[in-house]
């Protein structure tokens, strides 16, 4: 039986991989974590007694061990040396790295280390910190399997194909709840309106970022490092049925792309048990009831995500990380009321355009540089 870890266990991706673990029956979970959500995570915990979790912070860590008194061995951690022991918990051979945010970039490093093989969910490590990541993987000889639905189905169409050259790839996105909206009609949107993604269940921070179209920006960094392609080689194209989920050109013009319903549980699943496919249950594409599956080139103009974040990788160094932490915090006061939906693009331009440059930041300049762009973010917004 394969042993799992989760970071993230009450999230969106954490909760759609437990339901993979109940499917399949032959995965044990032997540790998770969580925020704060302990009311979820206690009866994820009496339902797949982890020998180890780990929580937010001290406090609820001592709320949580009150709370589980009747259950036996199970270590109970906190903080971030909580989720880095989680990351190396010695049985798990695979782990989820389900949490958002820059938070996840020590928590993965641990498990590399550790000679865990990793499903990446969380972005961030490598916008962030794909220099240091991917020649860690490398040395360590673990797999690093992508979970994002766009970049499975580009490891999916690579599949059998690892000695051929890529021309392109071709990153489909949905367009998000504000597809076709005018930068006008975009001043006005509220938080409710950003929320209504039209074809995926996702975490609210990710899907603010699917209407600002930041996420996809975000995903042509992570491409670049998990697939060894440069820039220019990354094409976003809109795909509104959010039924191919990316696409691989090669060099003699042969396109390869995967299809399917919008489940995450699919690249979850494929991660998990990669190189195997196993049975899901859940909706089938019928075929017969397409008539058409349609394209069209991002609106760059109004939804400036995109742009900002191919200039953030042009700059290089630690700028991609100035921008993924100026937009954490946008989205956030977004979420919270305090700024408007284009104030968002306002801060992240602000973000790359002010920030110290490092040509080679180390873990350290890494988190230096997010809170370097909080402050000033704080202190003008």
């Amino acid at each position: 039986m394969k042993k799992i870890a989760i970071l993230g266990s009450t999230g969106s991706i954490g909760t759609q991989t437990l339901d993979v673990v109940r499917e399949q029956g032959d995965l044990q979970v032997s540790a998770m974590s969580c925020g704060s959500n302990l009311d979820l995570f206690e009866k994820q915990i009496r339902e797949f007694l982890p020998s180890m979790v780990s929580v937010k912070d001290e406090a609820l860590a001592k709320e949580l061990t009150d709370r589980i008194r009747d259950l036996s061995g199970i270590s109970i951690r906190f903080g971030i040396d909580g989720l880095m022991a989680v990351a190396a918990e010695n049985d798990a051979t695979i782990v989820v790295t389900a949490i958002v945010g820059m938070l996840g970039i020590r928590p993965t490093i641990a498990a590399i280390r550790a000679r865990k093989n990793i499903a990446l969910a969380n972005k961030e490590t490598l916008v962030t910190a794909g220099h240091l990541i991917m020649p860690m993987v490398k040395e360590c000889g673990v797999s690093l399997l992508p979970v994002d639905s766009e970049h499975s189905a580009i490891f999916q169409s690579l599949n059998g194909e690892r000695e051929n050259r890529i021309a392109k790839i071709l990153l489909t996105a949905s367009g998000g709840p504000f597809l076709h909206k005018t930068k006008a009609e975009l001043e006005h949107v509220g938080v409710q309106d950003a929320l209504k993604h039209p074809n995926w269940s996702m975490g609210r921070k990710i899907t603010i970022d699917s209407a600002t179209m930041v996420n996809k920006g975000l995903e042509v960094i992570e491409a670049k490092w998990l697939f060894g392609v440069q820039p220019e080689q990354i094409e976003v194209v809109v795909q509104p049925q959010s039924i191919i989920h990316s696409m691989v050109e090669y060099e003699d013009g042969a396109v390869i792309a995967q299809l399917g319903t919008p489940d995450m549980r699919l690249p979850i699943q494929y991660a998990l048990y990669y190189p195997k496919r196993r049975p899901l249950s859940g909706e089938r594409l019928d075929f017969a009831r397409i008539s058409e599956i349609r394209f069209e080139k991002p609106d760059s103009e109004t939804f400036m995500g995109l742009p900002l974040c191919y200039d953030a990788i042009r700059r290089g160094g630690n700028v991609p990380t100035a921008l993924n932490a100026a937009n954490e915090l946008a989205v956030a006061k977004f979420l919270n009321g305090e700024i408007s939906f284009l104030t968002i693009y306002e801060i992240l331009e602000d973000a790359i355009r002010n920030t110290a440059f490092v040509a080679d930041p180390s873990v350290e300049e890494i988190l230096s540089t997010e809170q370097s762009v909080y402050d000033r973010i704080r202190s003008k917004w």
